[in-house]
């Protein structure tokens, strides 16, 4: 969706919108539906380009989760959502795709995508209720700046060209730093900052995990599946989810792996901070199952050699990176592996340790943590406490949940809800 940019000697508008992603979509929407003269920002020759690529161009939009489970995705900043997910659910955006004829369907975890898994029919939904809503469009537009008269009165924007566009209020949506290809280079994190806003570190959020360990190059490729992986942040459990785990040529990855993620990069920040994963191989199993289970094997088997029963167990290119590890001769045959011995390969089928070092770079991270301090923001309004007629809405704020559609609903409701609040005050 293209348009010409609204200077200021053209009447400017009543709200700015900056950024054309689903935060500042629905935002901009929103304050047109409610009267507003809105104009929406965008420095991409087109909206919605970071909406075209999520969920791999299926676009997981939202989740069937109820209100606690979604406070409950985004941690410990949940609670600021309780306003925003109230005043635009889950229930409310998938009524609003389908009255913008797209229906959605949900699958059996939970996601909830558009019933013909095309985000391009998202995003033509969004670009018609911004027609709907008569808002300016100006698409190849970039911002460079928020304009303030003595540090505390909006008065405008200021463009990439050096032109003025006047305006009462301003929404900044415009988004984190994850794939900069899209836009999301954090051009909003200044301009709080300039406003007087406190930017909380920023990191990556939702992110693969490199590891140093000599035998993640032998492991690439692999998939371990329904495993449970444990973070163990400077030595003490952090999280512990179920699941696959998918071995790269630079250390680990998978769904469950990137929800776990968070907890490994903050301990990974402390100054000597340290970060493991502990992979229990054979969860179905308890300890003492495993022991016995696999005395029972070594008493049936009692000629065949170790390196046969680990084959038998395991992956085929985990099976010698496990024995190596595990200390214990792979020829000797198991009628003489001793109790002590047993223990200690049923203790690395049950914690088999993964060291890290660092989480791949932010650009490439699915999402961005860190961002505007939520206490200088008002949750009821998603207005600055610092500038009145500021507002900020999407991934610039200090949010981020874990992965199954928590995300962009938190950018649709609380651009729903910035956008609501600006056009009624």
């Amino acid at each position: 969706m293209n348009g010409k940019t609204p200077h200021s000697g053209s009447g400017g508008a009543d709200i700015i919108i900056i950024g054309g992603g689903p935060a500042g979509i629905m935002a901009a929407g929103r304050a047109g539906e409610l009267g507003a003269r809105a104009a929406l920002l965008e420095k991409n020759p087109r909206l919605g380009t970071k909406l075209l690529i999520t969920g791999g161009g299926r676009c997981n939009v939202t989740n069937g989760a109820g209100l606690k489970g979604f406070i409950e995705a985004f941690g410990k900043n949940g609670k600021f959502l309780y306003r925003a997910l109230t005043v635009f659910s889950n229930r409310s955006l998938t009524g609003f795709l389908n009255s913008h004829g797209v229906p959605t369907r949900t699958d059996p975890d939970g996601k909830i995508f558009p019933a013909d898994d095309k985000a391009q029919s998202v995003l033509a939904a969004l670009s018609g209720y911004l027609r709907h809503s008569k808002v300016k469009v100006a698409c190849g537009t970039g911002a460079a700046g928020v304009l303030l008269k003595d540090g505390r009165r909006i008065e405008g924007v200021k463009l990439a060209d050096g032109s003025v566009m006047s305006c009462k209020k301003i929404i900044i949506a415009t988004g984190g730093m994850s794939y900069p290809g899209t836009g999301s280079t954090g051009d909003g994190y200044a301009w709080a900052e300039s406003c007087g806003h406190t930017i909380v570190p920023l990191r990556p959020g939702l992110t693969a995990l490199e590891s140093g360990d000599p035998f993640i190059k032998d492991l690439q490729g692999l998939t371990l599946r329904d495993v449970t992986i444990s973070v163990l942040a400077n030595g003490k459990k952090a999280a512990v989810e179920k699941g696959d785990l998918l071995f790269t040529h630079f250390g680990v990855s998978g769904p469950k792996l990137l929800i776990l993620s968070g907890f490994a990069v903050d301990a990974l920040r402390e100054p000597g901070g340290k970060a493991e994963l502990s992979i229990n191989l054979r969860p179905e199993l308890a300890p003492e199952e495993l022991a016995a289970a696999m005395q029972e094997y070594f008493s049936a088997n009692g000629a065949r050699m170790l390196s046969s029963y680990l084959k038998e167990s395991l992956p085929h290119s985990l099976a010698p990176v496990f024995g190596k590890l595990c200390g214990i001769d792979g020829a000797r045959q198991c009628a003489t592996i001793t109790g002590p011995e047993r223990r200690k390969l049923a203790e690395l089928f049950g914690g088999f340790r993964i060291r890290l070092t660092r989480p791949r770079p932010l650009q490439e991270a699915t999402v961005t943590r860190g961002g505007v301090n939520l206490t200088e923001i008002n949750p009821q309004t998603m207005e600055s406490r610092l500038v009145p007629g500021l507002y900020f809405c999407g991934e610039v704020l200090d949010l981020d949940g874990i992965t199954g559609g928590y995300n962009l609903q938190e950018a649709f409701s609380t651009g729903y809800l910035a956008g609501q609040s600006a056009a009624a005050r």
